[in-house]
């Protein structure tokens, strides 16, 4: 057993007698799990979500005065804490559509 040294097989780390990472308590998993088991099965339910979640973040603003800007507001919802699974479920929608419909979906990009 000459390759095995202080730090395990091959210069790997032990991660023996090191603390495991405390569980961190989530209020919103069910919400994310729910969302992201979701199954579409119907057109309408396909288009009903792709037009209400939007493409692009809706909060982000530019806001000018003459040539000069006076503020800038950056897309906020990446502080959404259930933004990538409804980006998910949306993208879900649409590729439904697609595969399953044989629609064309430019008119939700």
């Amino acid at each position: 057993m000459s390759s095995m040294n202080s730090t395990g097989f091959n210069g790997e780390t032990s991660y023996i007698g090191r603390p495991q990472p405390k569980a961190v308590f989530d209020l919103l998993k069910p919400l994310r799990q729910k969302i992201d088991n979701f199954e579409i099965q119907q057109p309408r339910t396909a288009h009903f979500i792709a037009k209400l979640i939007p493409a692009q973040c809706p909060f982000e603003r530019t806001i000018k005065f003459g040539k000069r800007t006076l503020l800038q507001i950056p897309p906020l919802c990446k502080f959404n804490p259930v933004y990538d699974e409804l980006i998910g479920l949306r993208f879900r929608a649409l590729c439904f559509l697609v595969d399953r419909c044989g629609e064309d979906i430019s008119a939700y990009c």
